[in-house]
């Protein structure tokens, strides 16, 4: 099987080593024309993920028509806010015969489209279902370490997800199939604007209770917005719902997690990003998901608070009080 990945940040070096430790030869795009330096000179990934070293499969380029071209899969591993504009240089490539699978976690701003629906608008409709995505709580570095971990990935053509679980599955990698690419998606994508309020909740001191509170909360949102959307309320429950959720709100692996635990802190948001050198999804998708919970009349408090942090300035103690003392209310209230 001949693979390209398409970006070369924690995330995608590896799963690009993943798939090389299985004996694949995978073409890995970098941007950075020092990550490309860096695994071809002394097979680690320094930026992105040090201290891991990569398998001789791996060939690095910074031709992204090169990487891209004559493959059977193509595995999309950037930000969401870039994916558009990667993909549109992507579309060329990919033949009948070619799998797409995305990796990536988000909602784009303008449309409030996932990005399999991205990848929909680019593709001609003959190669809609040889999209598939990837999701689930999967931290790079402990998928590098090979730490047992299990994700779903998720495709409308049943066979084509199958074929992408034999690729990825290994002894220390359990992949899960499902139908269901809104869910999938949106679990995938929301998680990261929980995380950044369960950072925040950190950041100032607060408890156990409090934290759960925000999980479970959390977990209630991201399922009203999904069944409005078409999503089966299952898939919350699953590995790229509440499996994701729970890993990023609660691990310093995380970096919206970090994002809101340094806003807990004081930093102003602008200190924060101007220091990270990954992307930090939540930030955006909070703006996403906000707008779209708006337009489509879907009550999300927690993640209006948190737009509310990230984009008005409102003080996350003063955001903490505002959602205790919401009218009291029966649990299983749709609203």
């Amino acid at each position: 099987m001949k693979i390209g990945v398409i970006g070369a940040g924690a995330w995608g070096t590896a799963l690009s080593n993943l798939l090389a430790g299985k004996g694949l030869t995978v073409d890995l795009w970098a941007f950075e024309k020092e990550v490309c330096r860096d695994i071809i000179e002394e097979r680690e990934n320094k930026l992105f993920l040090p201290g891991i070293n990569l398998s001789a499969n791996i060939r690095p380029s910074n031709n992204l028509d090169k990487v891209a071209a004559d493959k059977d899969l193509l595995l999309i591993v950037v930000p969401s806010h870039v994916f558009r504009s990667v993909a549109t240089r992507l579309v060329q490539h990919p033949t009948e015969r070619t799998i797409i699978v995305s990796a990536t976690k988000g909602i784009e701003n303008k449309t409030h489209l996932r990005m399999s629906g991205i990848l929909h608008q680019l593709l001609p409709p003959r190669l809609h279902d040889q999209v598939a995505v990837l999701s689930g709580p999967s931290f790079a570095r402990e998928v590098a370490q090979k730490m047992p971990t299990a994700v779903t990935v998720a495709a409308r053509n049943m066979q084509l997800a199958r074929t992408v679980q034999m690729t990825f599955a290994t002894g220390y990698f359990r992949v899960y199939t499902s139908y269901d690419l809104v869910g999938v998606e949106l679990g995938g994508a929301l998680k990261n604007v929980i995380a950044v309020a369960a950072g925040i909740s950190d950041g100032l001191g607060l408890g156990y209770n409090t934290r759960a509170a925000l999980i479970t909360r959390g977990a209630t949102e991201i399922q009203r917005l999904g069944i409005r959307l078409g999503a089966n309320p299952k898939t919350f429950m699953g590995l790229s719902g509440i499996g994701d959720l729970v890993l990023t709100c609660t691990g310093p692996l995380s970096r919206n997690w970090t994002v809101g635990n340094k806003l807990g802190q004081g930093m102003k948001l602008e200190e924060i990003l101007a220091g990270m050198r990954s992307v930090a999804e939540g930030v955006r998708t909070t703006k996403s998901v906000y707008n779209m919970a708006r337009k489509i009349g879907v009550e999300m408090p927690i993640t209006e608070k948190v737009y509310s942090i990230l984009y008005e300035g409102l003080d996350p103690r003063e955001a903490l009080g505002m959602l205790m003392n919401r009218n009291l209310k029966h649990e299983l209230d749709d609203e």
